[in-house]
Formats: structure tokens, C-alpha cells, sequence
């Protein structure tokens, strides 16, 4: 994977407000309860103010009525985007989610989505060390990254994140957003191993 790509995802992560917080919160929230701000803020050791300060700036993280953390990149609530693992199954906000919790997890799972173009099913086993299975084997992964900021994450990366069967189901959405890319499901999760590393964000190197 070029190193270009690699720089640019670490940049776009990196602009996001308050996505130093995101390692350690996929890991609470994989338990599958809402998260309270002030176990995040112990687990970050940060003042709980700062945290809730952090997360209010970015639109995209979700809520539950008692004012707990129950989404941001892995979500408690349903998407496209399933995640299986240790007899659990939570959900991702976009396809490259599903890749990249192996990492900050260190598990293996099972990836379930459908073709955005087709309906197809897309089925991903993997573990922390690379994609073991993909059903189908063509299927590939869309992906934007914003070069002038990023406001919202969700509506403006990804809410561009999907699965496609293969390249050629992907054809419409690459002309609709010539900014886009699409790899292959293995390609993508080599890309996102090298940005989370980058970013400390792996299991085996910490937050």
C-alpha cells in the first residue's frame, strides 16, 4: 500500500475532533453497554470535562437518553455494517470500521454487509493479522478522505464507506465520486493496519 495513503488517512483521523478518544472508547463500547463519560475519562485519564468538551465538537458521536456514549466508529446501535466477535455482534459506522477492529480490539471477527450497489452479501472473517476469508472474493472497499477538514466524520467519510461485490458494482459510485477510491477488502485492511499503528491506536501498541 503506498505510503501516500497511508499519510492521508493518518491525516484525515487525525483532524477529527476528539478521535484521540476513539481507541480506548471501541474498546469500552465492545462490551456492549452504553459508555458514561467518566469511565472514558478514566480510561483515557483525562478530566471528564475535557472529554465531554472533545466529544461535543463532533456531531457524529451518539447518545442514549442518560447521556451515554453508545456510538463513535462502533456503534451499540444497527448499521449496514455488522461486527461479530466473542459471541457479540455491534456495528460499525462504515465498511473500513468493521477492518479495523480486529486491531484496536485484538480479536478475530466476522465482517457481514451488503453490496451498496447490488444487495449482495459480503462476508469478512479476519483477526488482527490479516483477512483470512472474503465472500465473495472480489469484493471491494469505497472510501473518501477529505482534504480541508472534517466537521462531521459520519456524513463526510463514512457515510462513504461500503461494500461493493467486486469493482465493477462500484463503477456508479466511483463516477459520482470521482474524489473516491475503492480496494480490495485485503487492501484496505493492510491500509487501515498501517494507519492505526501510525496512530497507536493497535492493541499491542496502546492508545
Amino acid at each position: 500500500m503506498a505510503n501516500d495513503d497511508v499519510l492521508r488517512g493518518v491525516r484525515t483521523i487525525s483532524q477529527v475532533a476528539g478521535s484521540e478518544l476513539v481507541p480506548d472508547l471501541v474498546r469500552l463500547l465492545a462490551a456492549g453497554q452504553p459508555v458514561p463519560v467518566d469511565r472514558l475519562a478514566k480510561a483515557t485519564a483525562r478530566p471528564s470535562s475535557e472529554v465531554r468538551e472533545e466529544l461535543a465538537k463532533q456531531p457524529s458521536v451518539e447518545w442514549d437518553d442518560d447521556g451515554q456514549i453508545v456510538g463513535y466508529g462502533l456503534t451499540l446501535r444497527p448499521t449496514p455494517h455488522r461486527f461479530s466477535f466473542e459471541n457479540k455482534t455491534l456495528f460499525g459506522w462504515c465498511a473500513s470500521d468493521t477492518l479495523m477492529f480486529p486491531l484496536i480490539l485484538d480479536t478475530e471477527g466476522v465482517a457481514e454487509s451488503t453490496c451498496a450497489a447490488t444487495g449482495r452479501p459480503i462476508r469478512v472473517e479476519l483477526d488482527p493479522h490479516g483477512v483470512r476469508r472474503v465472500d465473495p472474493p472480489e469484493a471491494v472497499v469505497s472510501e473518501v478522505r477529505p482534504q480541508n477538514g472534517v466537521v462531521d466524520v459520519r456524513a463526510e467519510v463514512c457515510g462513504l464507506g461500503h461494500f461493493f461485490s467486486s469493482r465493477e458494482a462500484a463503477s456508479e459510485w466511483l463516477a459520482a465520486h470521482p474524489e473516491g477510491q475503492v480496494n480490495s477488502v485485503e487492501e484496505d485492511f493492510v491500509l487501515h493496519r498501517s494507519v492505526i499503528e501510525e496512530l497507536g491506536w493497535s492493541a499491542t501498541s496502546g492508545s
